[in-house]
């Protein structure tokens, strides 16, 4: 019997596995709210090059399995991502179930997947039954505390499904019977309100009972009427604060019933007092209304509540994952400062809030401060959080144990100080508590050199902590918005640390919502500065850089088709406000926060001409918006596109450029923007990066550059052949450097430099964040360049990878993963005595062209076998041989 079943179990490991069925990019979501949403699956398999030669989609109502809504029929094609639905229109409010069938390039027979499923979200107004309501007793418009609102209902019946749609005019969390629906904190989240206000969807057949139930909701102010923007800029949507409420309810025996927010609930307060972003939260727990969202609370003095005539239009489906508690950290000291004050310190700079347990008397009054540093001294430094007081407080009900956390705000922080704490301070009674978007994870980096193990560390802790429902700048002062030059040149980084896609899409719908009539585009999205605020040179870029980033990473054209009108609107205004092809108008930010002496007598301070830059990224992002229309098949706008490029580079030339290739601007940004975009013909680039070389060794080995000259830096070095100097950049320890942070203790990265100078003493506390991704996008270098894993744009999304890991800099090994829509690529390099290991992992369905670190006199093995290469040489593949792969694990040893 041995030999059968040695043969069965070979053959269902050799079997093709379809997994990771999602819709929109999510697993089983609820909610959608496209009307042709578009599914994708990963293929895998323990054979090498295998591919997918057709598929069958089909899609059934969960009630009833035999009569599907969509069978596509077998389909010739190996397409397994964004395929769009295309059967009969879908329903409100249904749950829908689908597999997908497919045949491979390796078995005779199909395989079909398990079950997946989606929920549909309200697709038209009028399923709204809901009234916005209002609290119904007058506000106290200094603190505002947050209004509770309140109803109860009966179910005569058997429950087979409930579904809750909710959203707000601030921020939200609701209950049902005592329990939370949903574990999302900061919904609705933040989006352009006057035009896109998304609302959430939960399944909460779980929390009802047979009988009486009762909805509890308690608001706060959030983004909508908040303090927001800077200090004392509040109100920017409005006054009011609102709730709309739904609960579609499905019994057993099929008929239905709805519960709305309407006149007949009930409104009042609790124990949240004062709740804002920047501020912090106060709690009072003897104001607590125990039992309020319990059926059987008597809510006779409760107030009634009134009804707002807000608009219904603006209400879209969530498109982005929700903000949620993430990792804890416990304590890693208690101290007494050199001032007498009690401080926590976590370890990690994290962005959340601290959960306390205490004991106290009635009335007992702890305040909760937080900070991302001490000072030299050793003492609690907050000058850093400008107007923002970052202050929790907690009164005491004085009933045994207590717990307290906040609801409606957060904090940057790895130290907290606490005031008026009953008793001993233990450890056990804090957890620092993270939250951001529940992006899933999808890259991992690790190398041979532990501070650029750590340096990866603080480029995933400061996504972390500014990527909560909008990408912030920071998250710990009176700012902590969208800025959008912090966010396209991070973006390429991001996208491989976790799956942003959701996350920007969502986003940038929202910066084509604020971009302004003219085409001009905020600093800020949402945009809370207003209309003047806009229009700067690589921060509007954000406009096209995202979209094309994103293509790229997740090969999803829908992107693309949504902000191309955008895109096209951002380049039709730097036209517009150009002259003779010159873009030199406007309020530029330029190269921000570039390296400059304090003490500058021979102009060694990097500035770079403002205008200069300007037209590099006028050019830059016309060069996307051609991209973007190949790829859509718009052939007009890439011929006008086209023309206008040509004159765009040719101003260039005429006002930024000596005859003999000398920039008016001789920084390193200004050669590496005008050496990344192109702006220079052939024969004068590598005399460019060889003064970009020549700069950088005229600092010492240093980097120079600010916001945006910094992404591009190694890029730039590797592409024109020096990819030594990029690695001695990388592994510079002194400042500027993306080390010395690492060196001074960072756990983020930080916005400056020299947030912390050598001495111990700090940089202005106008403009000192110690949590700003910004200058985290080495990081694209070190996964593209170091590791090697890149996409081809004949093959977004990695469908077609590019694998060559550049060796260097007295690393002995490098290696990261990337959790494709395919499936997992992967690569890592070591250095032995005996030659170069070097390990690939290429998903199935998908191709790589792979450089493997040797030349043509080495001796080169996969898997221990003699391997033959059957690519072709190609530009920057010197010291390289070439292999065009499909999928599966190779193991290549290179004998020097």
């Amino acid at each position: 019997m041995g030999l059968p079943i040695l043969f069965l179990c070979n053959s269902i490991f050799a079997q093709t596995r379809i997994e990771h069925l999602q819709t929109e990019n999510k697993t089983n979501p609820i909610g959608v709210g496209e009307t042709l949403p578009r599914f994708s699956w990963e293929l895998s398999g323990d054979q090498r090059n295998l591919l997918q030669k057709a598929y069958e989609i089909v899609v059934f109502p969960a009630a009833n399995h035999k009569k599907p809504v969509w069978r596509s029929g077998k389909i010739l094609s190996a397409a397994s991502v964004w395929i769009p639905y295309g059967g009969s229109p879908l329903k409100s409010d249904t749950q829908y179930d689908w597999q997908v069938t497919v045949w491979d390039n390796q078995h005779a027979e199909p395989v079909t997947s398990e079950m997946a499923g989606f929920h549909m979200g309200f697709l038209h107004s009028n399923d709204w039954k809901a009234k916005w309501i209002v609290p119904g007793y007058p506000e106290d418009s200094i603190l505002r505390p947050s209004p509770l609102f309140r109803k109860t209902f009966q179910t005569k019946k058997q429950v087979l499904s409930a579904t809750a749609y909710i959203t707000a005019h601030g921020l939200y969390e609701a209950q049902i019977n005592g329990q939370r629906i949903g574990d999302a904190y900061f919904t609705p989240g933040w989006t352009a309100y006057q035009k896109r206000l998304q609302y959430q969807v939960y399944d909460v057949t779980s929390l009802l009972t047979k009988g009486n139930n009762a909805i509890g909701v308690m608001l706060g102010s959030g983004w909508y009427r908040g303090t927001v923007g800077f200090t004392n800029h509040n109100d920017v949507y409005g006054k009011d604060i609102a709730l709309l409420f739904q609960l579609e309810i499905t019994y057993t025996d099929g008929t239905k019933e709805t519960v709305f927010s309407d006149g007949s609930w009930k409104s009042s307060t609790g124990e949240i007092r004062y709740a804002e972003i920047y501020n912090g939260e106060t709690d009072d727990a003897r104001m607590e209304k125990t039992g309020w969202t319990l059926p059987g609370y008597d809510d006779s003095n409760w107030s009634g509540v009134g009804i707002e005539n807000a608009p219904m239009d603006v209400l879209v489906a969530t498109y982005n994952e929700l903000v949620k508690k993430k990792e804890t950290f416990q304590p890693v000291r208690i101290l007494t400062t050199p001032k007498g004050e009690k401080v926590i310190d976590f370890g990690q700079n994290l962005v959340g809030w601290v959960k306390i347990k205490v004991r106290g008397k009635a009335g007992d009054t702890i305040v909760v401060s937080h900070a991302e540093v001490l000072d030299k001294t050793g003492n609690f430094y907050t000058d850093n959080l400008r107007g923002a007081k970052a202050q929790d407080k907690y009164v005491l009900k004085g009933d045994g144990e207590e717990e307290f956390e906040p609801h409606f705000t957060w904090h940057g922080f790895q130290f907290i100080r606490l005031e008026g704490y009953p008793g001993e301070i233990k450890p056990e009674n804090f957890t620092a508590v993270a939250l951001y978007s529940d992006m899933t994870p999808t890259g991992t980096f690790h190398s041979s050199n532990e501070l650029v193990n750590q340096l990866q560390h603080n480029i995933q802790w400061g996504q972390k902590g500014n990527f909560i429902d909008v990408p912030t700048d920071c998250p710990q002062r009176d700012e902590r918005l969208g800025w959008t030059g912090d966010a396209q040149v991070f973006s390429r980084t991001a996208a491989f640390n976790m799956n942003v896609h959701n996350f920007f899409s969502k986003w940038l719908k929202d910066v084509a919502a604020d971009q302004l009539p003219n085409g001009s585009v905020p600093h800020v999205i949402p945009n809370v500065l207003g209309a003047r605020s806009s229009g700067s040179a690589g921060w509007a870029d954000v406009a096209n850089i995202i979209p094309w980033n994103m293509y790229l990473a997740y090969g999803d054209k829908e992107i693309l088709a949504n902000q191309f009108a955008s895109m096209k609107a951002w380049v039709n205004y730097m036209q517009e406000v150009s002259v003779q092809d010159l873009w030199n108008t406007g309020t530029h930010f330029g190269d921000w926060l570039f390296y400059s002496p304090e003490d500058d007598n021979s102009g060694r301070a990097a500035v770079t001409d403002k205008n200069l830059i300007a037209q590099c990224f006028y050019a830059h992002s016309t060069q996307l918006l051609i991209d973007a229309a190949k790829v859509l098949g718009k052939t007009e706008e890439v011929a006008h596109y086209e023309q206008l490029l040509q004159k765009v580079k040719a101003a260039f030339m005429r006002e930024y450029v000596t005859p003999n290739g000398r920039l008016v601007s001789g920084t390193q940004t200004a050669y590496v923007l005008a050496l990344n975009f192109d702006m220079l013909p052939e024969n004068l680039r590598e005399q460019a990066a060889d003064r970009l070389v020549a700069n950088v060794k005229s600092y010492g080995n240093h980097l120079t550059t600010g916001f945006l000259g910094t992404p591009y830096l190694c890029h730039v070095l590797t592409r024109f052949g020096h990819t030594d100097l990029a690695y001695t950049l990388l592994l510079q320890e002194k400042y500027p450097s993306w080390l010395y942070p690492v060196k001074m203790g960072a756990t983020t990265i930080w916005e400056r430099w020299d947030g912390i100078k050598p001495n111990g003493t700090f940089e202005v506390p106008s403009m000192n964040s110690y949590n700003h991704y910004s200058y985290g996008a080495i990081g694209d270098w070190m996964y593209r360049v170091m590791v090697g894993l890149d996409t081809y744009e004949d093959g977004p999304g990695y469908l077609h990878s590019k694998i060559q890991p550049h060796l260097g800099g007295g690393f002995t090994q490098a290696s990261g993963s990337l959790q494709t829509l395919y499936g997992t690529l992967a690569c890592s390099w070591k250095t032995t005595e005996k030659g170069l290991e070097m390990d690939v992992v290429i998903p199935a369905n998908t191709r790589s062209t792979v450089f493997v670190p040797a030349t043509a006199t080495d001796t080169v093995t996969e898997s221990g076998k003699s391997f033959s290469f059957n690519g072709t040489q190609q530009n920057g593949a010197k010291g390289y041989r070439v292999a065009e792969l499909g999928s599966g694990t190779y193991h290549f040893f290179v004998t020097k």
